[in-house]
């Protein structure tokens, strides 16, 4: 009995340990220029394909709802706004790539790369127009 629940513990220990090397669960985005805490934002995956929302902002001027956005998400809230779509696994590989993030703050929408880092606590966020690109690194809400 004790050896059949110390098996079932490490199996829990190691799936949840794999589990953590993916873009999905709740992240704090970390301004690349100033080093400030922007918001937290919830990637999760739907049938492979990741999305991910803004649960909470974080800085004291945010405005409340996106007016630079050129889509639908113009004029939306900024709490629960979708900046993450389509990003897909890369195979044989801890990346997802191809998908779109936005920049509520200029309504600019880049190609996105997302990497989990350090064992799945950091997520490397880099967004690309043509070959220029701008990396962030976020860190796993606990």
């Amino acid at each position: 009995m004790k050896k059949t629940l110390i098996l079932l513990g490490a199996a829990l220990a190691f799936s949840s340990a794999f589990a953590q090397v993916s873009p999905v669960g709740l992240w704090r985005s970390i301004d690349d220029k100033t080093g400030e805490p922007k918001a937290e934002i919830r990637i999760t995956d739907s049938g492979g394909v990741l999305t991910g929302r803004i649960e909470k902002t974080l800085k004291k001027d945010a405005k409340p709802t996106c007016e630079e956005c050129r889509d639908e998400r113009k004029g939306q809230a900024i709490n629960g706004l979708e900046i993450i779509r389509g990003a897909k696994k890369t195979e044989g590989q801890d990346v997802w790539e191809n998908g779109k993030i936005l920049d509520p703050e200029n309504g600019k929408e880049y190609t996105l790369r997302l990497a989990p880092i350090e064992g799945g606590q950091k997520l490397q966020v880099r967004g690309y127009i043509g070959p220029f690109f701008r990396t962030q690194t976020w860190v796993r809400v606990q």
